[in-house]
Order: C-alpha cells, then structure tokens, then sequence
C-alpha cells in the first residue's frame, strides 16, 4: 500500500502492527496483538502506551483490561519486561483509558466522514430494522424511552440473524464532537471498512473499561462479513 494522503487511519496503523502473537506481562497468556496494549520505555524511563504499535524499542504487553495495566504498575512488571528501573504515570491505566477514548472517538468520526453513522433515533431505528447496523451508541444520557425503542428494533434484527449490540461509553457533548454537531444522542454504525474499524476501537474500549469482554462486539464484525440484509 502506498503513501498517499488517501490512506485510511486503519491502514497507518496496520504498518506498525505486530504480526506474531505476544504474551501479557500480568497474566502470561499468548493473544492477538488487538488485544493487548504494547507499552514502551521512553529514554527517561517512563512507561508509555503504544496504541498503535509503532514505536521503536522492546515492547511490553499488558491484556485489554485497566486492572491487567494498574497491576502491571503495583508488581512492577514493566521494570521486569524492560531489565531496567521504569517510571510512569500517577495514573497509568486513566492515561490508556483517554487514549483508547479518543481512539475511538476519532474512528466515529472516520465512519461519519464515510457515510457509515446513522444518527438520530428514527435513522438508528430504520437502520438497525433493515439490518444495515452494527452497533448502536447511546449517549450517557439518553433517556430510557429512546433506548427501548432501539431496543425493540434490535430484537427484530436478532430475529432475522443480526445481533446489534448497544453501548453507551461516551457522552451526549463527546458524540457531538465526533460525529460534526448536532446533538447526538443515538447513533449506529453501519456496515463498511469504517465502520468495521469503529467498531473494533469501540471494542477495545469497552473492553479495557470491563464493560464487556469484548466478545459482545465480535457479532457485529461478523454481520459485516455477512453483509448488510437486503431489503
């Protein structure tokens, strides 16, 4: 893949991912690289997230899961990855949580830009009905009424084969900023690269938070591998 300025963020970081397996530091375990964060020692020795894996030197891998990261740090586990004294953070694990926000945020936004948001509670609804959705995201905020509405449209696209999982990790003001204004308080991401790729920040977002293991999401990614229904 060339470098030209028509190049997706996802293919930026797919230059820089690992392509074997690594072990976490905390738990041992060999997993895909998607689901582990890489850590690097600056030349200070401070301990610094690598979201997109990119950055030179020996890396330190640590499972998608804020306790894994504040364990990690407790044990002093990255010093032992690194074979020398570390520093980091007061609050390692809340810097990796903004980051992998903002991640996330940044791939809605690449999904609007695309064509592949739907907001609004009637385009959530229709899109999710016509099993065009992957994902729906409420605001923090929204009120129960809009949620069961959703809701009921999803329980029509499980029927038919399409389970379309509902997450609310951000704000109403934070969906805002992604997704161009607006007042956004229900969205769903809709079949395509973009938004496969929302999808796969999102995840890993809800599944650092402990929200979910992150396999509530994978049904998402496989309806995109499906296809959208035809209607």
């Amino acid at each position: 893949m060339g470098e030209g300025p028509g190049r997706t963020e996802e293919e930026w970081e797919n230059d820089g991912a690992e392509v074997n397996d690594r072990s976490c530091i905390v738990s041992r375990e060999r997993m895909d690289p998607e689901r582990l964060i890489r850590f690097v020692r600056g030349p200070d020795g401070t301990v610094v997230p690598d979201l997109k894996r990119r950055l030179p030197g020996r890396g330190a891998h640590v499972r998608l899961d804020r306790r894994a990261v504040d364990e990690a740090m407790k044990r002093r586990l990255f010093a032992r990855a690194f074979r020398a004294e570390v520093t980091g953070p007061a609050d390692l694990g809340g810097l990796v949580d903004e980051l992998l926000a903002k991640a996330a945020l940044g791939a809605l936004g690449l999904a609007r830009k695309a064509g592949q948001v739907a907001t609004g509670s009637s385009k959530v609804e229709a899109s999710v009905r016509q099993g065009k959705g992957l994902l729906v995201l409420h605001a923090k905020e929204a009120a129960e009424d809009g949620r069961r509405k959703i809701a009921a449209a999803r329980t029509v696209a499980a029927a038919e084969g399409f389970n379309v999982p509902a997450i609310d990790p951000f704000s109403g003001a934070e969906m805002d900023l992604a997704l161009g204004g607006g007042n956004v308080i229900h969205a769903a991401i809709l079949a395509g690269d973009a938004g496969s790729f929302a999808v796969r920040r999102l995840s890993a977002l809800i599944e650092y938070r402990g929200e979910s293991s992150g396999q509530d999401l994978a049904s998402a990614e496989e309806a995109l591998m499906r296809g959208p229904a035809m209607k």
